[in-house]
């Protein structure tokens, strides 16, 4: 579910409020621009990042004297750019691109928005030309833009609070539009930055660069390079069933009455019997059919649930959320709302029941954080779904949710008195109203109650939970519980992990800022022997 950084687009800013694991500040300074305008000529620069001797990502740099063009590759991961205008040392206008990993050279952008500081306001363009739209969100005068997963462009708003002497310095996060504080300790050749409860240190070079930067937290190092390669666009993604499995793998297309189609992958277990099937719904974000996540590599809870219930016999459909992987609806996806998104789960539902290999009595839902919100949805829209399977669904209001994730990051920054933090505390709630009235997930998702459909279910259901979430904290799991069985319509089980977090993945602490820097990217053997076992036995 939501935390405090959001993608830049309107969609990834409504639907991907996830966390700000991926920040990675440094202190680029100036002198790169002040360089260029001395040598009239561009000045190349490359920052690998390093975890351990695993290359992660490579950010290539070019500084002119007016403005600033990076590029941010990661294996299969989006092409991000960016362009950051300068006016003498201050920070201008920002403007950043997304392409797919595999975008020919000359393909347009898959999104793109623009920045610009307007006194204690940021206007916010998105997309370009006449399919544009320009958006207004209430900040604080003096505040600056920053792509906090960019080291160069967290560099340089590092840099514009140094220039400045300033200790403290508002800035507002591109993944969301929300303002929080940044501070800034500079101690000898290091620069020490504290946001959101992150802290980086910074060594500079004799060239006023910087050298490296760690991210203790993330075991992140990232290092200048200079001639540092771009890592090779990886191949796409195979959906196939492994060579040893006793099921198959179709890759289908879906119509839906919109006027896009879904991409997914249906696994059938072999054998001419109709067979059960399960549709998963993934949580907030543009994710694939596997349901994976950029900060955790090799993470895809989908896949492996196909897998476990391919092999116990139970049917599974992933898609590709609507505008993400191959699937259409890409425009639409900018303006939808968890009940929108609803819609693209009963058009799945609708589409199984056309086919002659699928016992149409027994089809189940199962959805992961939001997609815990879509299922019940779903289930009260479509009561001849047989059951439903909530992974960390939430049951509290989106406006609850993000209070206590701001307020835990907040609570936990680094470096902050509690009279700053107080301030920050009464920044929220115009924040949340602000991004409320900016775009529409963010106004359903602030108002919708989960407790009230949940008390309309009819159909048995599974929710699962794991302990150590901090992102849909466990006493919401004992709260969606109880509404279904107040409802007095559907049997509920649930049942808890230990030391398991908002991905069921082992984790001790749950904290989302130490997501990619787990051992173990599998999702734990209980929670996938618990759903499969539950499966089997309400769909026999």
């Amino acid at each position: 579910m939501p935390s405090l950084a959001r993608c830049a687009d309107d969609r990834r800013w409504r639907r991907r409020l996830r966390l700000i694991a991926g920040t990675a500040v440094s202190a680029v300074v100036l002198p790169m621009a002040a360089h260029a305008a001395a040598t009239s000529q561009p000045v190349p620069l490359a920052f690998v990042y390093l975890r351990g001797t695993d290359t992660l990502a490579v950010e290539q740099v070019i500084a002119a004297p007016t403005i600033i063009r990076g590029a941010l590759i990661a294996r299969g991961q989006p092409r991000m750019e960016w362009d950051q205008s300068l006016v003498g040392t201050a920070l201008g206008p920002l403007a950043m691109r997304v392409y797919p990993p595999d975008a020919a050279a000359g393909a347009p952008p898959q999104q793109q928005v623009e920045f610009s500081m307007r006194g204690d306001s940021v206007s916010v363009q998105l997309g370009s030309g006449t399919m544009g739209r320009t958006q207004s969100l209430a900040t604080r005068a003096g505040a600056v833009v920053l792509m906090g997963n960019s080291v160069v462009h967290s560099a340089l708003v590092a840099q514009q609070a140094r220039l400045a002497r300033r200790a403290t310095l508002p800035v507002v996060l591109t993944g969301g539009a929300q303002t929080i504080d940044a501070t800034v300790q500079v101690v000898g050749d290091t620069l020490v930055m504290g946001m959101a409860g992150l802290s980086l240190r910074v060594v500079w070079g004799r060239d006023g660069l910087p050298e490296e930067v760690t991210v203790p937290a993330q075991q992140l190092r990232v290092v200048r390079a200079p001639g540092a390669a771009l890592p090779a666009a990886s191949p796409p993604v195979n959906y196939d069933a492994p060579p040893d499995a006793p099921y198959t793998a179709e890759q289908v297309t879906i119509p839906t009455p919109r006027g896009y189609t879904l991409a997914g992958t249906f696994t059938r277990p072999r054998g001419p019997a109709k067979v059960p099937v399960v549709v998963t719904v993934s949580g907030s974000g543009l994710q694939d059919r596997d349901s994976r996540i950029a900060i955790v590599p090799g993470y895809a809870p989908f896949r492996e649930i196909a897998d476990t219930l391919g092999r116990r016999g139970i049917g599974v459909l992933r898609f590709d959320d609507r505008g993400a992987g191959q699937s259409g609806g890409r425009e639409s996806a900018a303006r939808a709302t968890s009940r929108d998104l609803a819609d693209d789960v009963v058009s799945v539902v609708a589409w199984l029941r056309t086919r002659p290999d699928v016992d149409t009595t027994r089809l189940a839902v199962a959805g992961h954080s939001e997609g815990g919100l879509i299922g019940p949805m779903v289930g009260v829209r479509e009561p001849s779904v047989r059951a439903l399977v909530l992974l960390a669904g939430p049951a509290y209001t989106g406006r609850r949710i993000l209070e206590f994730q701001n307020e835990n990051g907040i609570r936990s920054a680094p470096g902050l008195t509690e009279a700053q933090r107080d301030s920050l505390r009464r920044t929220v709630p115009a924040a949340l109203d602000s991004l409320a009235q900016a775009n529409p997930w963010v106004g359903y998702f602030m108002t919708y109650d989960p407790l009230a459909t949940a008390r309309l279910l009819a159909q048995p259901v599974l929710v699962l939970q794991g302990d150590t979430d901090q992102q849909v904290t466990p006493e919401q799991a004992d709260s969606l519980t109880a509404a279904i069985r107040a409802g007095g319509h559907a049997p509920v089980t649930l049942q808890r992990f230990p030391a398991t977090n908002h991905l069921f993945l082992p984790d001790p602490s749950g904290d989302p800022r130490g997501y990619g820097t787990l051992p173990d990217r599998r999702v734990r053997r209980e929670v996938l022997g618990t759903l499969a076992d539950w499966l089997a036995a309400v769909l026999r």
